[in-house]
């Protein structure tokens, strides 16, 4: 059975600590919310799971429970020690991971912004894997879009985080939500969202909604051969939002490439962003 909330107060009663705002930590303690999430993933037996922000272990026991290997990674030694105690007769160390054991990497799962840190890849060891999570908020963009970008390894990403985050990565073009994230997701995954989650369903509660996402990569649908520089022209352009492409690109030369100039980076719809790219962003 998940931690209840009483278990989770009582965890950190015993210690003498509190939740950390400055790492994001609302505990989610709705076991249905848990379920939902964990019925999104559908994960197979015995399957690798990459955790971020675990906690007290409440989905990190559960997933366990269920017979899978979970790679958790927990920035707050206060956390680790309350995973690792619970967990003491299921710890794995790195590269010896195995259904049913969790290993414990206590660091930041982010080498920067765009990189797995390295002891996350070690412990994933290159395998194929899910991330099921309840994020910290603070990591949720910079990890979701680096999983995305960069590691084709992973199978889906089935997590909480805050509502508004998950309406940038639900936008279409022309909404005030729409940027460099929403031209991501749209490109690379199907993006569906589970279910609205109102702050009681979390403890300590935020002061805002969350949102529970399924983000599925389609195999094979990448736009971009070259990645970066395009993420990086999105980003570069979008900073700019309010500009006209004209204004930012060089009027001539958006006119030359097909575009209106006088059109603004949230009007382009990811397909225009793509061939606007080829055409200007890519020498």
């Amino acid at each position: 059975m998940p931690q209840t909330l009483t278990e989770i107060k009582a965890e950190l009663t015993g210690r003498g600590i509190r939740p950390k705002h400055a790492f994001g930590q609302n505990f989610l303690h709705d076991h249905n919310q848990l379920r939902k999430l964990l019925a999104a993933a559908a994960l197979e037996p015995g399957s690798l799971v990459l955790e971020v922000g675990p906690g007290t272990g409440t989905l990190t026991e559960t997933m366990l429970d269920a017979g899978h290997e979970v790679v958790a990674c927990e920035l707050d030694r206060d956390m680790a020690e309350i995973v690792r105690s619970r967990n003491a007769h299921r710890l794995a160390e790195p590269g010896h991971g195995r259904p049913g054991a969790v290993t414990l990497v206590e660091a930041d799962c982010l080498d920067g912004k765009h990189a797995l840190s390295a002891r996350a890849l070690a412990a994933l060891g290159g395998r194929p894997f899910t991330l099921v999570a309840n994020l910290p908020y603070q990591a949720a963009t910079p990890l979701m879009a680096t999983l995305l970008e960069r590691h084709p390894e992973c199978r889906g990403q089935f997590v909480t985080i805050q509502r508004e985050v998950g309406d940038r990565l639900l936008a279409k073009a022309g909404s005030d939500a729409y940027g460099p994230i929403s031209v991501t997701m749209s490109l690379l995954a199907d993006v569906e969202q589970i279910a609205v989650l109102p702050p009681g369903c979390f403890w300590p509660a935020p002061k805002v909604t969350s949102a529970m996402l399924a983000i599925r990569p389609r195999i094979g649908a990448r736009a971009v051969e070259r990645w970066e520089p395009f993420g990086a022209f999105v980003q570069r352009t979008f900073g700019q939002r309010r500009k006209q492409l004209g204004s930012i690109l060089g009027r001539d030369a958006v006119a030359a490439a097909g575009f209106d100039p006088m059109r603004r980076p949230e009007t382009l719809s990811p397909a225009e962003w793509v061939e606007l790219f080829a055409k200007l962003g890519s020498g």
